[in-house]
């Protein structure tokens, strides 16, 4: 969205400027499946904390809903405790999320934008200093090589998955490498599992959807149905990346339905749907060093590039965000900072 986001500021100010996108679809981390938007990416977002993403919701026409978290919270403690059941207390009611799932933004935001300057399953490999700007080596869809040069270049991606995909000439100072590197990027070490049911048939028995597991395999699940439509429930992995793909994604998805039954009856064994994205798997998100779940990313005010490329180079991902890094409102600012930096 950073990338989106950034590319809205430019058109709006009169920037000539070109997306480069390596995915054959726009939004990165944000994914939305189904008509009914459900999310496997983020999801959330907070008005009370994040202006810029409700003033942007509304901009672009689209609406936001509260969490659902009426009713009790189930918690598992142990395979050999009964599932407790405690009395809800509003915990998600700041959360919200957009009708028609966080990609309604990326689709509303790329509407806006001229279709001839954004090009998809581009690549980009290599950056370097030249006379006459940055001269960047990319492979396009069909794996041949393409040069494009431009006068400034904004990296709307996680510092550590520039650090490790492209190359950079000259080459950017060590201490600012491992840097990069050492910066986690959110939601890389997590899973999602999503399961699309009819109707949100916990709603009835008193539950909110809400579970706290201690016993797995996911350790957190939250009611996910769309403001008109399907339901939904959607749960985080509790197991460690590289367990998850020891064991593969189809015994996942087996284990984490089981679970849904468990909790909630028999009626969360026959979902519509169930989906499972394991972003530590997916190379355009992940390193090696996201296969550990670590901190979330730490706002930081230094520069993100060197002497050389001061002025050429803009970090815009979430993750360069001075507040919120890694959130969609982090994106948001970090997009505003780095087209501030080319357009004053």
């Amino acid at each position: 969205m950073s990338g989106l986001y950034a590319a809205r500021l430019l058109a709006a100010a009169g920037v000539s400027f070109l997306l480069l996108e390596a995915r054959d679809r726009l939004g990165g981390r944000i994914l939305s499946v189904t008509d009914d938007g459900f999310d496997l990416g983020p999801a959330w977002f907070w008005p009370d904390m994040q202006p810029m993403m409700t003033q942007l919701i509304e901009e672009l026409g689209l609406t936001g809903f509260g969490q659902y978290s009426d009713g009790d919270v189930l918690m598992e403690r142990s395979a050999q405790e009964k599932v407790q059941r405690f009395a809800g207390f509003g915990q998600m009611a700041s959360s919200f999320r957009i009708a028609g799932g966080t990609g309604a933004l990326v689709t509303a935001l790329a509407a806006g934008l001229p279709q001839e300057r954004i090009q998809l399953s581009v690549t980009v490999t290599a950056a370097e200093l030249r006379d006459e700007g940055v001269l960047l080596t990319a492979r396009d869809a069909k794996g041949e090589t393409i040069s494009i040069t431009a006068a400034r270049v904004l990296f709307a991606l996680p510092p550590r998955l520039l650090e490790r995909a492209i190359r950079f000439k000259p080459a950017m100072v060590p201490a600012l490498c491992t840097r990069w590197r050492q910066t986690p990027t959110w939601m890389a070490p997590h899973a999602k599992f999503l399961a699309v049911y009819e109707r949100p048939f916990w709603r009835a028995s008193g539950l909110s959807g809400t579970v706290q597991s201690m016993v797995g395999p996911m350790g957190e699940i939250h009611d996910a149905s769309a403001i008109a439509g399907k339901a939904a429930l959607f749960g985080f992995l509790g197991v460690p990346a590289a367990a998850r793909q020891k064991i593969g994604a189809d015994a996942l998805k087996t284990h984490c339905q089981a679970q849904l039954t468990r909790l909630f009856g028999p009626d969360a064994s026959k979902p519509v749907a169930s989906f499972l994205k394991d972003w530590s798997a997916d190379a355009l998100t992940a390193t090696a060093d996201d296969q550990e779940a670590g901190e979330h990313p730490s706002p930081n005010a230094q520069p993100w590039f060197d002497a050389a490329w001061a002025g050429h180079a803009v970090m815009a991902g979430s993750e360069a965000a001075s507040e919120h890094p890694g959130y969609l409102e982090g994106a948001l600012l970090a997009a505003s900072r780095a087209v501030l930096d080319i357009t004053s």
